[in-house]
């Protein structure tokens, strides 16, 4: 096996940061006997949002409405808004319109109503998942992370000390070591930094660098 060492680099920049909640929370909101029952979760694919869903479904079997929205990834392409039978525009677009709002992916927002015998028509069904979704939110912790790149690295002993002084003198975390007949590096670059740490790298002479993904 080969000498291994995963770092992170870490940098300021605002093009390749996203946010995400840092835990599950709730709320609840009343109006006119209604109850919404935001359920806020943190979720990396459409299959951890279907388990939520099913899951929230059986708990809350009685409820007249589980009205959703998610969002996926950070450049947020992947997204649903489901208003589950409430009038169109008025439950899952607000709960949608709370998630861009505070600039968070990889997270879904699941609003569930017992209906309470009065009608609070499209401006108040508007304002109540707005609301509960936004309660939901400032009940949790918002976390910044960053899109990396992670390059491998390869080299022989004589080459040692040049790699370690990189890892020195760059503003990198150091997470995994390994020491065996040849030396491979594993490094997780910020994106907004990538290209200068690569240039970098490729200056060093008997350093070979290779970008395996980006993470």
């Amino acid at each position: 096996m080969p000498f291994i060492i995963i770092i992170e680099i870490s940098t300021m920049s605002e093009t390749d940061l996203y946010h995400e909640i840092k835990a599950p929370s709730e709320s609840l909101f009343k109006d006119r006997g209604s109850k919404f029952i935001a359920k806020a979760y943190p979720v990396y694919s459409e299959e951890e949002v279907k388990e939520a869903l099913d899951i929230l479904r059986k708990e809350y079997y009685d409820a007249r409405h589980h009205c959703y929205s998610y969002i996926l990834g950070a450049d947020k392409k992947r997204y649903r808004i489901n208003d589950d039978g409430e009038p169109s525009g008025s439950a899952g677009k607000p709960i949608h319109g709370q998630l861009l709002s505070h600039d968070l992916t990889n997270i879904l927002v699941v609003v569930i109503r017992y209906f309470g015998g009065t009608k609070l028509g499209i401006p108040g069904l508007i304002n109540a998942y707005k609301t509960a979704t936004r309660e939901a939110i400032a009940n949790t912790d918002i976390v910044a992370k960053t899109v990396n790149d992670v390059y491998s690295i390869e080299f022989e002993y004589p080459m040692m000390q040049a790699a370690m002084k990189f890892i020195k003198d760059e503003p990198v975390r150091q997470l995994v070591t390994k020491f065996e007949i040849s030396c491979y590096i594993e490094i997780s670059v910020r994106k907004s930094e990538s290209e200068n740490i690569f240039d970098k790298l490729k200056a060093i002479y008997g350093l070979k660098t290779k970008l395996l993904r980006e993470e």
